[in-house]
């Protein structure tokens, strides 16, 4: 693993170089993956790396956990909260919507936490421009073989250095960089709504996943979970879809 970390950190260093950039920026939510990107890009970048805290109608323990990441890897960071332009901007959009009397309670919890993803992938570019720097991306390869992050949201980025790392290799990673271990020991959850976890959501766990995409024997049940998430979320993983030549 120690090999594969300083392959990761030369990996990007090289496409922040051939992009003519500067450095590199991640969003820090508190959890294991981005505590994990943010501890690679201050190794690759001491000097031109920066994490951004985005609370948006959050769990105030999550930003207490995201400051702690950021001390344990001493990175530069800001924090700008996102609940007003949040509340502002789904506000106008329910308005509009029950005013043609098609406003979907149902979709709603959906459509407010996707808006947050995609307002924190908005600012993080906006930052990004500011620095010339490169947004990192913090999906493993188990919410990204699930489709378990949001299209243009988290999923709204420039590299995606976790993408073929296990959530166990990723626990494995966070102990050799010096995560800290309450981070480590978190329940994984993107912070969606109260009480939310990414397991509870997804119907099966990561060590599932982990052990389905290592080619390992799972219950039957599983397996049809984490092939129907791939299914349905395959266009997740794709540009935008285009027509053939007419």
């Amino acid at each position: 693993m120690q090999e594969k970390i300083a392959k990761l950190i030369e990996w990007l260093q090289n496409q922040v170089k051939n992009a003519g950039l500067n450095g590199a920026i991640v969003g820090i939510s508190g959890g294991i993956d981005s505590a994990v990107v943010a501890h690679l890009i201050k190794r690759a970048f001491p000097e031109h790396s920066l994490g951004l805290i985005m609370p948006c109608k959050s769990n105030p323990k999550d930003q207490e956990d995201a400051l702690k990441v950021v001390k344990s890897c001493n990175i530069d960071y800001m924090v700008i909260d996102l609940t007003e332009t949040h509340e502002t901007l789904f506000h106008a959009i329910q308005k509009n919507i029950q005013a043609k009397n098609d406003w979907n309670e149902e979709a709603a919890r959906l459509g407010d936490a996707n808006t947050r993803a995609r307002l924190r992938m908005t600012t993080l570019y906006a930052v990004a421009n500011n620095y010339r720097y490169m947004v990192v991306g913090t999906d493993n390869a188990a919410e990204w073989y699930t489709g378990y992050f949001t299209k243009y949201g988290d999923g709204g980025v420039d590299l995606v250095p976790l993408v073929h790392f296990t959530k166990g290799e990723v626990r494995e990673m966070a102990k050799i960089l010096g995560v800290p271990d309450e981070i480590i020991n978190k329940a994984p959850s993107a912070g969606l709504w109260e009480g939310q976890t990414d397991e509870n959501e997804m119907g099966t766990t990561y060590d599932m996943i982990d052990r389905f995409l290592k080619g390992e024997e799972i219950p039957e049940k599983d397996k049809e979970i984490i092939e129907a998430l791939n299914r349905r979320s395959e266009h997740k993983r794709n540009l935008a879809a285009a027509p053939p030549k007419f």
